[in-house]
């Protein structure tokens, strides 16, 4: 039994799921960190030392891998012999590397898909020998408990895991290694394990004063309403950015995002998709849930940054080109 001041991860768990990761045969990559970003933004405060993190570059296009490596380092004999098989639930990055990391380890399993799922991500989950079943989302919890009790299913949670956190951890790590001892970093938040595994890896590093935001569409704000009420919300969501639009706020996120995470910052769906033509224009494709830290930044949303060593993670790329047209037109 642990109580709500005990960490959810630790220092030490973070280490040992970027070894698992590094030294795993799933070609999960250190990213790209790029440095002294500012000039390509002449909008934002020029005295700040901007680097971007690219996620985006990472295997199967987003973060999410990191995690689910993590995540299935010690899966149970009866999951590798195939006597009992995975089931999640996902609208999109999650449900890819899950399914990527299953198809790599020969395993089958479930995914759960709310009926608001585009059809190509529905297509490329089911290539990797993953079947799909889609539900309202309403719905899509029930089912899950549905599987698990009359099929014996093993449940993995889509974000509110510390495994995956801690896998997420990694990200922090490879920040420093680049020898960057940064001021601030912003980080696109849905489920919120993306943005508590870096607060956890910068803070238990010993960066006590590196203020780390989460940002959140203003249509899925599930994460921000959660810190003001206090407590996890469950709520109606809707955003371009459908990646960061979970219906709740996951108990072990809302933890760790209280402890390390100096704020909850909102934005549009129209800042969303014209940071995303912005970074299109530099060079750098990125998906609308990939988009939100940066356009933050953009729009001058995080405070105290001038002279600031700030780092926005750019977090995925699972955007294609007709998709980017209706965006952006």
């Amino acid at each position: 039994m642990t109580s709500d001041d005990d960490d959810v991860v630790t220092l030490a768990d973070i280490k040992k799921a970027r070894e698992i990761i590094m030294t795993s045969p799933l070609n999960v990559h250190k990213t790209p960190l790029l440095k002294d970003m500012t000039s390509y933004f002449p909008e934002i405060e020029q005295s700040m030392k901007l680097n971007m993190k690219l996620e985006s570059m990472q295997t199967t296009g987003s973060f999410k891998i990191r995690g689910v490596v993590n995540q299935m380092a010690n899966l149970p004999q009866e999951v590798k012999s195939g006597k009992r098989k995975l089931i999640t639930m996902s609208a999109g990055n999650y449900g890819k590397a899950f399914a990527y990391t299953l198809n790599q380890l020969n395993l089958s399993g479930l995914c759960l898909m709310p009926l608001t799922a585009p059809s190509n991500r529905i297509a490329l989950i089911k290539s990797f020998g993953v079947s799909v079943e889609q539900c309202p989302s309403s719905e899509l919890t029930s089912e899950v408990n549905r599987h698990v009790e009359r099929e014996n299913y093993i449940y993995y949670h889509s974000f509110d895991d510390a495994r995956l956190i801690a896998g997420y951890g990694s990200i922090a790590l490879e920040i420093l290694e680049d020898d960057v001892r940064p001021d601030v970093i912003v980080v696109c938040c849905g489920g919120g394990g993306l943005v508590s595994g870096i607060a956890a890896g910068i803070k238990l590093s010993g960066l006590a004063d590196c203020r780390i935001y989460a940002v959140e569409p203003e249509g899925s704000r599930t994460m921000f309403e959660s810190f003001r009420k206090g407590e996890p919300v469950t709520m109606a969501v809707n955003s371009v950015a459908s990646g960061l639009s979970p219906p709740y706020a996951g108990k072990l996120t809302y933890r760790c995002c209280r402890k390390y995470v100096e704020d909850v910052i909102l934005v549009s769906d129209r800042e969303i998709v014209s940071c995303m033509s912005r970074l299109f224009d530099i060079g750098i494709v990125a998906e609308p849930s990939g988009c939100a830290a940066m356009a933050a930044i953009l729009n001058n949303r995080i405070p105290d940054v001038a002279g600031k060593r700030v780092v926005a993670i750019v977090t995925g790329s699972n955007v294609s080109i007709s998709e980017m047209t209706s965006y952006i037109q």
